[in-house]
Order: C-alpha cells, then sequence, then structure tokens
C-alpha cells in the first residue's frame, strides 16, 4: 500500500490563516454533521445488534465504551455517542462507487468495534483514566475486564465481516486483518517513542512520528474506506485511490489532534490546556520544534528535560517556545497537506458526485478544529 507521503497535492492552495479549510458550499459543520448523523443512524441497528451478541458483561462495557450507557449499565443521553466517522466512510464510500449505503453497513460495524476494542486497550497501555470526558473502560471496571472487552469487540469485528454476504468476504476480511497488523505495528511505535531522548541520534524525527500516525490512526480510516469500497463492488484502482484518501485524513486528524492536546480550549477536549506537554508527549508540533534550528529550541530542550514538572507557568512558556521555534506553523501545514492530498486521492477517480462532495465536506469538517 502507498504511503501518504507520496500522494502529496501542492500547499499552494492551502487557506493562509488559521487551520484546514473546507470550500465545500453551505456550512461545513452544519453539512457534516447532518452525514454523520445519516450514517450513524443506518448503522446503529446493525451495531446494537453485534453487541447483543456478546456477554451481558462483556456488552455492557461495550455499550459503556460507545456511550449508550453508565458504568453498571443505567442508560445513557445518545447525544453524547463519538461522532462515528469511521463508519461514515465506509458508507459513503460505497454509495460513491455506486452502490447503496446498505451494502457496507457490516464494514462500518466492524471498524467501529475494531476503534473501540484499540480505545480500549491503548487507555490501558497510556495509564489515561478518562476518555470522552468520563472515566476509560478500565477506570470504571477494572483491566482485567476492559483487557476482555477488548478482546471480545475485536473477535466480534472478525466474525461480523466474515459472516457478511456477498462475493468479496474472503477480500474484506484480508483488508481487516492486514490493517489489525498496521495498527499494532502503529502502536508499538508509540510506546518506544516514550523511551527515546529528544535530541540526538536517536531522538524521534518527525517523518517517523508521521509514519507511526499512518499506521496508528491513518490505516483504520483507510480500512473503513476500503471496506465500504469492496462491499459496494469498486474495482481496485477505486479501492486503492479511497483507502490512500482515508490515510491521508488520518495522518491530517492526528497532527490536528496534536495541537488540540497543546492548545486545544478545555471545554471542547475535556483536557486541561497544555495537557500533552505536561505529560511530555512527543507529538508533531514539539518534534517539529526541536528540529527547527532556532535561537529557542535550546530553551525548549532544557525545560523538557528538566526534573521539575511541567506545569503551571512553565506549561505555558513551553507552549510558547513550541511556536516561537515553528512547531505549531508546522502542524498546521502538515494537516493541510494530507487534506489536500487525500481530496486529491478521491478526484483521481470516478465516484457519484453526492457522495464524492459529502465526503470532501467531511474531511474538511473533521481537519477544520483548529485552534
Amino acid at each position: 500500500m502507498s504511503s501518504p507521503t507520496t500522494a502529496r497535492a501542492d500547499d499552494s492552495s492551502a487557506p493562509a490563516a488559521g487551520g484546514p479549510s473546507d470550500t465545500a458550499p453551505g456550512t461545513p459543520g452544519a453539512d457534516a454533521g447532518r452525514t454523520l448523523a445519516r450514517c450513524r443512524a443506518l448503522v446503529r441497528p446493525s451495531l446494537s445488534a453485534a453487541i447483543g451478541r456478546l456477554h451481558p458483561w462483556t456488552g455492557e462495557m461495550a455499550a459503556f465504551s460507545f456511550g449508550w450507557c453508565e458504568a453498571g449499565g443505567a442508560p445513557r443521553d445518545p447525544s453524547s455517542e463519538g461522532k462515528g466517522v469511521r463508519q461514515a466512510l465506509a458508507v459513503l464510500c460505497a454509495e460513491a462507487v455506486g452502490a447503496p449505503g446498505e451494502s457496507a453497513v457490516a464494514g462500518a460495524v466492524a471498524v467501529e468495534l475494531v476503534h473501540a476494542f484499540s480505545l480500549m486497550h491503548d487507555d490501558i497501555m497510556d495509564g489515561d483514566g478518562t476518555r470522552r470526558r468520563r472515566a476509560a473502560v478500565w477506570k470504571a471496571y477494572g483491566t482485567g475486564p476492559a483487557v476482555l472487552a477488548g478482546d471480545a469487540l475485536l473477535a466480534l469485528a472478525v466474525q461480523t465481516l466474515a459472516e457478511a454476504p456477498g462475493p468479496r468476504t474472503g477480500a474484506v476480511v484480508g483488508r481487516l486483518s492486514e490493517t489489525l497488523g498496521e495498527l499494532v505495528r502503529g502502536q508499538a511505535e508509540d510506546l518506544l517513542f516514550e523511551s527515546r531522548p529528544w535530541t540526538g541520534a536517536e531522538a524521534v524525527r518527525p517523518e517517523e512520528y508521521r509514519s507511526m500516525a499512518e499506521l496508528k490512526t491513518g490505516t483504520l480510516l483507510g480500512c473503513a474506506a476500503a471496506l465500504g469500497a469492496l462491499l459496494g463492488g469498486a474495482p481496485a484502482r477505486t479501492v486503492t485511490a479511497l483507502d490512500l484518501a482515508g490515510r491521508h485524513l488520518g495522518v491530517g486528524f492526528q497532527a490536528v489532534d496534536d495541537l488540540l492536546g497543546i492548545w486545544g480550549d478545555p471545554e471542547v477536549t475535556g483536557k486541561p490546556v497544555y495537557s500533552d506537554l505536561r505529560q511530555h508527549k512527543k507529538t508533531y508540533p514539539v518534534l517539529a520544534a526541536l528540529a527547527a534550528d532556532t535561537v529557542h529550541a535550546g530553551d525548549l530542550l532544557a525545560l523538557l528535560t528538566s526534573s521539575r514538572p511541567l506545569d503551571g507557568e512553565r506549561a505555558k512558556r513551553a507552549a510558547g517556545l513550541v511556536e516561537a521555534c515553528g512547531g505549531r506553523s508546522a502542524t498546521v501545514a502538515e494537516a493541510r497537506r494530507h487534506l489536500d492530498a487525500a481530496r486529491t486521492c478521491l478526484r483521481s477517480v470516478p465516484l457519484a458526485p453526492g457522495a464524492a462532495r459529502e465526503m470532501e465536506g467531511l474531511l474538511g469538517f473533521l481537519l477544520h478544529r483548529t485552534v
């Protein structure tokens, strides 16, 4: 599979200020919101039915992870659910190749299950006790139960695709299996980054971080797009183009998340301001700042390697140094490049105009979350 770095568009058409922008007609947020809601409504019955096949205990943890219930099983306001980006990509890609959205429902369910599984296990490995402004599954139910629930979701995802009707069952199961391997490699790289130094020959380079982001974030978005196209009967060239568009979206999405992890509004992100800096996370803005040959890079390195906690005014100063070194602008540019590249991929193959417009609008909306 081609890497996102092989299909980048020229940056000259990117907006001049702020962050990545959507040029689709209408209000991007409202249009994208309607698209996401429509796809969720289509997929939710099958996703609920799949969760209903699990053991009641793991099923409850799964429902908790999706925001459907409280710990203990009490129903929860459905408006608290996630956006459902991956399931929407699967549905839209099926529609884009001329098939009904219903043909992609099994793929949409599978990628949502894999996404939930990966979040459960990532939170345990990273020690993150909160997810979407409430307790992570392992905090609410315990580490062992959360591992078990994640395993159950992974097995259910494979089973869902294996039981999907049609002539491409083997192809879609194979695509999901390949994706799972890439997810594991991406998580392994991310964990290993924690033990590497901030500078020197062993330091994490921005291009290494980009490759990790493609594996950890981009590969599942690409899989969602590819599954929708495969289940919709698309030819190989179209499947490849849509997969690559999803991968670009994932890398751009991660870049914007990295911006929000430092400068995001706590009311929006659910995390304290400068959260990623406080945790000494090796994110793209910091790595790009340290890689820049500027007079402020040394001061930033001193803060990052100090034994003193990076909080309060020290965190604020570190954020200012990252920006002064160009880390913030480099990350905005990274997100723009991948947004443009994703659009280029979509426009490289014949797609149904309506679904293609919805996908382009969704791309812009998801990457237009800068602060």
